[in-house]
This record gives C-alpha cells, structure tokens and sequence, in this order.
C-alpha cells in the first residue's frame, strides 16, 4: 500500500507512479489520483489540519491528505492515489505525525484521534500511498528510519537500453541523436565509477524522450538539451572538480560539430 520509487533525475518516477495508479485501477481516472510535492517548509499543518489565518483570526483547516482520505473513503470499492513527489523533501515525522502508524498496512481503517481537533480519523484500506525520491539530491538528509520501515522501496535506473527506448531511437533514425545517446551512456559510465557519485546519479532517458516530432536539422533540440539541462546537472554532480565538467562539455557539444 505504501512504496516509494527511488531513482536519478529524468528516470521517469512520475511517469512511472501515475502508469502504476492507472494498472492498479485499470482504467486512467485522475480524480482518484492526487499529487503534490513535499519541500523544506510542509508541515502537518498543511498535510493534516491546522490552524490557519483569515480576515477574522483563524480558522481550523482541513491539509490536503485529510481531505483525500475523506474522499477515497466514501468510495471504498475504488482504489485511490496518494502521490508525493520529493519525499524526502519535508521533515517526514513531523509532516505525518500520528499519521506513521495509520498508513501501516495492519492499521489501515482503525480510528485515531487527532491531535488538533480530537476528532476520530483513519486512513482507509483503498488509499495507496506512492512517494517519489530523487537519489542524486545531495541537500538532503537521509529519509527517517521510522518511515523508511514502512514503505516499499523500488529502484529506477536510466532506460537507453530498453526495447522500448531502442525502438524509439529507430524511430528518429538521426545519427547526431545516435551519436549523443553513445556519449551520454558513457558518461553515466563515468558517474557510477566516481566514487562521490555512483548509479543514483546517473543521466536519466526522459531528457531525450521529447525528440519524435523535433525538428532536427538545425540541431537546435540537442544543443538546448546539452547547455541547459545536461551540463548544469554536471557542474553540481562536479563542482570541485571543473576539469571533468569542461571535458564532458567538450565531448557532448563536439557531438554536434562533428
């Protein structure tokens, strides 16, 4: 009921959640489906209920995963979807709260009275909870051990391999894009020698899976791809090290002066 896909930028982690929700339920509903994205500053607040200001004071506010249990439980015989992209973004004990023990697969549909209002509130047994979390963010602390427990944890790697990717590359059928595909599989070769680095900071696929109806004879698609999202990803993988930044640099943008 509860995982969380763990993985490198552009591996495809909100793509893959939502194909996950849609399986599960058979059929593409995005009303059963709600995502939001965790940060530094998300709080139980937000998450739960709190009190928040208005014209007159406060007023006590129902967050936004109190709302949507409410939602998923008056549809029991429907599955719904909690997403979370950046996960490890907020203070997760704090974020849920008395929450950690009522997502837990053997609590699920038990009462607990809440800590605000001392209402009674469950999390109800349709309510999957998928989180996203991105391994290369290296701001931040390592996910609390009180919630790793209760999560599922799967892996993605970059996909250039794929059948699917394969096909799609045959589909362009461009040797520029060919080419660049051959030097950042290399490069990823690279980080995951680094020993600062590894796998989880490898260049994800998604970067490139814009191309199909790209015009390419300009090169304009590649060269916007390598100066504005590739090589800023490398200089904070690198930082301290420029040398491999101008060399990676080099090579990626000589793929298009070739």
């Amino acid at each position: 009921m509860n995982i969380i896909i763990q993985g490198a930028p552009g591996v495809g982690k909100t793509y893959a959640a939502k194909r996950i929700a849609y399986s599960i339920m058979e059929e593409k509903d995005e009303e059963r489906i709600k995502v939001i994205q965790f940060h530094q500053n998300y709080s139980y607040e937000d998450f739960i209920m709190g009190y928040k200001p208005n014209e007159e004071g406060f007023v006590l506010q129902k967050g936004v995963f109190y709302e949507f249990c409410k939602e998923a439980e008056k549809d029991l015989d429907r599955e719904y979807f909690f997403i979370i992209d950046e996960i490890n973004r907020g203070n997760l004990s704090k974020v849920f709260g008395e929450l950690l023990m009522l997502i837990e697969n053997q609590y699920r549909g038990e009462k607990m009275t809440l800590a605000y209002d001392g209402s009674s509130f469950s999390v109800p047994k349709n309510l999957y909870v998928i989180g996203m979390m991105n391994t290369a963010d290296r701001s931040l602390a390592m996910i609390d051990y009180a919630l790793r427990r209760r999560f599922s944890f799967f892996n993605m790697t970059p996909s250039f391999n794929n059948d699917k990717f394969v096909d799609y590359q045959r589909e362009i059928d461009n040797e520029i894009f060919d080419d660049l595909i051959k030097e950042i599989k290399e490069l990823n070769s690279s980080i995951s020698k680094d020993p600062s680095l590894g796998e989880g900071f490898c260049i994800g696929h998604s970067y490139f899976c814009d191309g199909k109806d790209r015009e390419f004879s300009d090169g304009q698609w590649f060269r916007e791809v390598i100066d504005y999202e590739i090589i800023p990803i490398l200089n904070e993988y690198w930082f301290d090290e420029k040398s491999k930044v101008d060399e990676w640099s080099r090579r990626l943008r000589g793929v298009l002066n070739d």
